[in-house]
């Protein structure tokens, strides 16, 4: 913060004398200009002590020229005597005084550079102030960062270092930590700004301004991404140091999540290693691995869900209970009265299929059925009901499709008008009774016989063989809305 004007006269070995304006001594002066123009005020910013021996000043130019550099917000004006004037013109007293604006004598022996150098010297210390209090304040949060619990230590230290408040946001907006007065209505204001913040291409910061607030808004993350959000509130303006204190919150905070995030992941590959480990029938050695991260298995038999989510991270962060990656997939393993509903749950973020019942000996065997029933086309299939979908169920749609086309094919191409794909279909839905078949088509049996003949010979197989006609009933079925119409026998 720059030095007042009443520090500044205060300097004894300057004998400065307030002529005027004693009531707005407490302003704040940035720098000293010399000038003996009429009108200095274009090369001026605000907050100057203005030194001048009026050499070029009368009386009449009192008044406008004090309500020039009062319209400029200069902090005061040193009228230096000795040279021009013996002393303080009264017009100019008069004026400051009207105006508000301090008015100090400069006596003769006071040179304006030494002025100058004072006020020089005093920014300086304000300056290594700040800049000691800004690395003090960065000591405290850091140390902060290093107690348990750190970055609740470190929002609630940061309040105390703005005299303000301070609030930590996850990615989604929900607050892990909060802290200061005026955090609950802090929260809502950042919250409200999220939105802005996530639709930019990369991180960046938001200032808000107001008459009684000011607001920071940062994200916390790197170019992986965004890990969260960070809002700081104070009734004053942030300082260039009161931005750097900030800063390093911001960079304290991004590291304990990052440290967090590799911890977390770290511990998820164990739990990788050991599943492996039950897998192979080790459970001793599992169950001890686990209780070293603070994990454990469900007692009794155990439902294996075999998840493929969208975001696999997100899906282990929502179920309880033990979960791990399992290449591009997530296996959780569930109580038996847990299954269900933590199933349920997991297909709310991607497709799941559930095993049945099998204790941790058969978890090989737990496993396979629920990713068997993940094959399934279903967002969540349990393998118990695997047999009532029917075989074509468990076949990938797209293989099926092809191989349908490409059987089928030579029929859909003939030339005839009899329709021999549905001929075909009610022969084999009937069982290869011709007089039913026949009498499903509307058609004579002699004409039915004709057209299997005719199917026989474009297809190249033997329909009363077996194998050809499941292998037809399933390219027909491939095309049907249920899956199958019935079921073809083999003989007549």
């Amino acid at each position: 913060m720059a030095p007042t004007l009443r520090r500044v006269v205060a300097l004894a070995p300057l004998r400065l004398r307030v002529r005027a304006g004693e009531g707005a001594m407490d302003r704040p002066v940035r720098w000293v200009a010399v000038s003996e123009l009429e009108d200095p005020t274009p090369f001026l910013e605000g907050d100057e002590l203005v030194l001048t021996t009026g050499m070029r000043l009368g009386p009449r130019d009192a008044r406008p020229y004090v309500s020039r550099l009062v319209a400029r917000g200069v902090a005061g004006l040193g009228f230096g005597v000795g040279l021009g004037h013996d002393s303080v013109p009264p017009e100019f007293t008069e004026a400051a005084a009207e105006a508000g604006l301090p008015l100090v004598e400069v006596p003769r022996e006071t040179p304006f550079i030494a002025i100058g150098k004072a006020v020089s010297e005093l920014l300086a210390a304000e300056r290594y102030d700040e800049l000691s209090n800004a690395f003090a304040a960065q000591g405290r949060l850091t140390r902060a960062a290093l107690q348990a619990g750190g970055m609740g230590a470190v929002v609630e230290r940061l309040a105390r270092e703005i005299h303000g408040w301070a609030v930590l946001l996850d990615e989604a907006g929900a607050v892990i930590h909060a802290a200061g007065a005026g955090a609950v209505e802090g929260t809502h204001l950042a919250g409200r700004e999220l939105g802005r913040l996530r639709a930019t291409g990369s991180p960046a910061s938001l200032a808000l301004s107001g008459p009684y607030e000011h607001v920071i808004v940062q994200p916390l993350g790197d170019q992986r991404g965004i890990r969260g959000f960070f809002a700081v509130g104070s009734e004053r303006p942030f300082s260039p140091v009161g931005h750097t204190v900030v800063n390093t919150a911001n960079s304290l905070l991004t590291l304990s999540l990052e440290q967090g995030r590799d911890r977390l992941a770290a511990v998820r590959q164990v739990r990788s290693a050991v599943l492996r480990l039950l897998l192979a029938g080790e459970r001793q050695a599992a169950e001890g691995v686990l209780a070293a991260i603070g994990g454990g298995l469900p007692a009794g038999p155990v439902v294996v869900l075999a998840c493929e989510p969208r975001d696999a991270e997100a899906l282990q962060d929502l179920l309880p209970g033990f979960t791990a990656p399992w290449g591009t997939r997530v296996i959780a393993l569930a109580a038996v009265e847990d299954a269900d509903r933590l199933a349920e749950t997991a297909a709310g973020a991607g497709r799941v299929g559930m095993g049945g019942p099998v204790g941790l000996a058969e978890l090989a065997t737990g496993l396979d059925q629920a990713e068997r029933a993940l094959a399934s086309a279903a967002p969540l299939m349990r393998f118990a009901d695997l047999a009532g979908q029917g075989l074509v169920s468990l076949v990938d749609p797209a293989v099926l499709s092809a191989f349908s086309t490409s059987l089928l094919a030579p029929l859909r191409e003939y030339g005839s008008r009899a329709d021999l794909v549905e001929s075909l279909r009610a022969y084999l839905a009937c069982n290869g009774h011709w007089d039913a078949a026949a009498q499903r088509l509307g058609i004579h049996r002699h004409t039915l016989r004709y057209r299997m003949r005719r199917v026989g010979e474009l297809l190249g197989r033997d329909l009363d063989d077996p194998a050809s006609r499941a292998e037809l009933w399933i390219a027909l079925s491939a095309g049907s809305a249920g899956g199958s119409t019935g079921s073809p026998a083999a003989g007549r």
